[in-house]
């Protein structure tokens, strides 16, 4: 069952959670320290165009511009010029002009040293639809839905009332939804693009129109189905909040939010807390011993699958793949959980197979089927490499909660103090043999200043002498290795200097190494001029109820045929099987290329009707009869299966000698050999107890098709009966009847060639 957890108990962070029982499926961050400005709407200011990049830089607010390209630029905003011009031939210098106005969304939030990628194609995205204004060539829906349910909501969209000029997406939520549910939804999104196009031309550009809703409201429109179970909510503010919105949407999901007053953190009462922590950390563990590591590259994620303490395979290979496969569950859940986007590349363990290859392929493929992000998946390469692609929903848990190491800046690993310090001679060096330079003052960490002033005084008073410059350590606490400063005095700067002391010399440490505290916490965002809450809206429309699946009371398991056909079918039952006989069944195909006629014949009557032998038995069993009168009246039913089970030795007391009695024939044998011996078996029986019209017809029948045989018949087989019982029919009337088998046409080609 799935749950929705909202934990706000601290003020600078806020978490929402969706778990299935115990099991962590998605996380989402939002810190007061870092806002998304992903998604809101902007009233910009172009203020450079750059033709060599057929973009301009857009003032939208923050203190980085955006980047604005010329294909996400509506043609409205063309000059006069370029607005019938096609898009191919226009020159985004003439097009655009610095100081125009515009509206534009942050489609790419900003990152390291990007700025936040723009569009004026503004999305505005609701319950079950998305609104596309000005953008009609851009439309359609979603890539998850297929199948009749795709033509279903194609078929619904096209009677929605909507402006030709605007383009409709439909959301996964809008399946099974009906026109007036998915016209509501379109008519509140109409309503907030009015208000939004309204308060644009209020005040001076640059500033915010429209936010994004928080993730309280962003996590329930988007998170919020059918098999939610509830939304737990541990704060009394933000239960309020996502109350109102509940309320306004989607009403009839009020029963579903509930408020969390337990002395327990509430994600430590659904054990979560360590799958959190698992998600800031590199390597992370497999059920099995196996492990996988998170690199994060410049251009790319890679991700290394180790074996490590995986031995429970059977082989080299078995093991692969299993550690393989529990790898790419694993990764499709970190992808989500921490939101990564990019290049992806999987370094898995090598598999010589190439059918644990497609096994794999196809196991990551399904993993990511829940994901919401748009992803490409390729194939292993000879070298054991995954490739794929992800869509970044928003700004990945290590950008929003990391920040770059200031010791290895990034690097993860530094220099010892002997190689930092070697490499600062020579950099002291370098500076003293510029020009009008009269002394060096370097800032050191304690731990080089001590490896300097000690181990190498007299390489240092060596540079004095033979440079002419003279050289001033200062060691520092605000540093440390490998980072040093260093500067360069003229003559000018040393007089100023005068007779000051080293040690009470001011120093001016840059960008020392930031402590826990150095960053402040961001004040509030300006209030947006538009608010979903200000939108006035009609209530929407009630929901049909959701089908419950339909189950099939016709189809009975294993174990109740079993005890049907031994014990009888019960008067409850007994409705339902009269509907099962109706229906027509198709039999298996028997085999029988390793048996005899006789055997065939007699595996044929004893298991042909086990449901009427068992309701007989029952019913005789009811009137009182006895043991006699039952023999009695199956030797009047079947009087030649008896003699024959007789003539066999199977039921008479005075049984033959065993050395004396034939052998069965074991191995398969061809249909000469098969005549052969029934023609063997009859004549052993005409010794014992006479021949018998069966045997005699049999005998026949066998002799006949010898003759067939040696005159080169080739008429082939009648397709749907058995061999064995054409040669019989004749023999017994109870048992001349034809029993089907399947047609040889109806076994698939490939059976053979197909992979298990």
């Amino acid at each position: 069952m799935k749950r929705m957890l909202f934990n706000a108990t601290h003020a600078e962070e806020l978490r929402v959670a969706i778990v299935d029982g115990q099991k962590l499926i998605d996380l989402d961050l939002e810190s007061a320290i870092r806002t998304e400005k992903k998604g809101n709407i902007y009233k910009g200011v172009v203020t450079k165009v750059e033709p060599s990049l057929e973009a301009c830089f857009v003032d939208y607010g923050p203190d980085r511009q955006g980047f604005l390209p010329l294909k996400e630029i509506y043609r409205d905003y063309f000059g006069q010029d370029e607005s019938t011009t096609p898009i191919a031939q226009v020159r985004i210098d003439s097009a655009i002009k610095e100081g125009q106005e515009m509206i534009v969304q942050v489609d790419k939030d900003e990152r390291s040293n990007k700025g936040a990628a723009l569009t004026t194609f503004v999305s505005l995205a609701g319950r079950f639809l998305v609104l596309m204004p000005n953008n009609p060539k851009r439309g359609g829906v979603s890539r998850r839905i297929t199948g009749e349910e795709r033509a279903e909501l194609r078929d619904i969209l096209s009677h929605l009332k909507i402006n030709p000029q605007h383009a409709l997406i439909a959301r996964t939520e809008g399946i099974g939804r009906n026109q007036s549910e998915l016209q509501w939804d379109l008519d509140f999104l109409l309503k907030l693009w009015e208000t939004i196009e309204q308060s644009s031309t209020a005040p001076k550009a640059p500033f915010l129109i429209y936010q994004e809703s928080n993730l309280i409201v962003r996590s329930i429109r988007d998170h919020l189905s059918e098999d939610v179970a509830e939304i737990i909510v541990d704060d009394k503010e933000v239960y309020e909040r996502a109350k109102r919105f509940i309320n306004q949407v989607m009403p009839q999901n009020l029963f579903k939010l509930k408020l969390y007053n337990d002395n327990v953190p509430l994600f430590s009462r659904y054990q979560i807390e360590g799958q959190i922590e698992s998600a800031f950390n590199r390597k992370v563990s497999l059920p099995a011993g196996g492990s996988i590591a998170i690199d994060h590259t410049e251009a790319l994620i890679s991700i290394d699958v180790n074996s490590a303490r995986a031995t429970k395979g059977g082989d080299i290979e078995e093991t692969a793949l299993q550690t393989n496969l529990e790898a790419v569950d694993e990764i499709a859940r970190q992808l989500k959980v921490r939101d990564m986007g990019g290049l992806i590349v999987i370094d898995l363990i090598d598999m010589t197979v190439n059918r644990n290859q497609r096994t794999v392929e196809a196991r990551l493929k399904e993993a990511l089927q829940t994901d919401r992000a748009r992803v490409q998946v390729g194939h292993i390469s000879r070298f054991g490499l995954l490739e794929m692609s992800r869509q970044r929903l928003r700004s990945s848990i290590s950008e929003a909660n990391y920040r770059t190491c200031p010791r290895c800046e990034g690097m993860g690993t530094i220099r010892n103090v002997v190689s930092s310090s070697l490499n600062l001679l020579r950099i002291i060096e370098d500076q003293a043999l510029k020009e009008n330079t009269e002394a060096i003052q370097v800032i050191l960490p304690l731990d080089m200043a001590t490896y300097l002033l000690n181990e190498k005084r007299y390489e240092l008073s060596q540079l004095e002498s033979r440079l002419v410059s003279r050289i001033t350590i200062i060691p520092s606490d605000e540093l440390s290795s490998p980072h040093f400063q260093i500067k360069r005095l003229r003559s000018d700067e040393l007089d100023e200097l005068g007779g000051i002391a080293s040690y009470k010399q001011k120093i001016e440490i840059k960008n020392p190494e930031p402590s826990a505290f150095s960053k402040p916490i961001a004040n509030k965002p300006e209030p947006a001029l538009v608010k979903l809450d200000q939108i006035s809206h009609r209530a929407p429309p009630a929901l049909k109820p959701v089908k419950s699946p339909t189950i099939n009371v016709e189809k009975t398991g294993l174990l109740r045929r079993i005890s049907e056909a031994v014990f009888g079918r019960n008067d409850s039952t007994e409705a339902v099987a009269s509907e099962q006989i109706k229906k027509p069944s198709r039999q298996p195909r028997r085999k029988t290329d390793n048996r005899s006629s006789t055997q065939s014949a007699k595996g044929r009557g004893r298991g042909s009707y086990p449901q009427n032998r068992s309701q007989n038995k029952n019913q005789k069993k009811d009137q009182g009869e006895s043991s006699g009168q039952r023999n009695q009246s199956r030797q009047q039913l079947n009087p030649e299966r008896d003699s024959k089970s007789a003539n066999s030795g199977r039921v008479q007391q005075n049984k033959p000698n065993p050395q004396n009695r034939k052998p069965r024939a074991r191995k398969p044998i061809n249909d000469n050999s098969r005549n052969n011996l029934a023609g063997a078996q009859g004549d052993f029986q005409n010794q014992e107890s006479g021949p018998s019209p069966q045997n005699v017809s049999t005998h026949i029948g066998n002799a006949d098709q010898s003759a067939q045989q040696s005159m080169g018949s080739n008429k082939p087989r009648s397709q749907g009966y058995s061999r064995d019982k054409r040669n019989n029919q004749n023999a017994n009337p109870r048992r001349s009847r034809l029993i089907p088998t399947a047609p040889d046409e109806n076994i698939p080609d490939d059976i053979g060639n197909r992979k298990i």
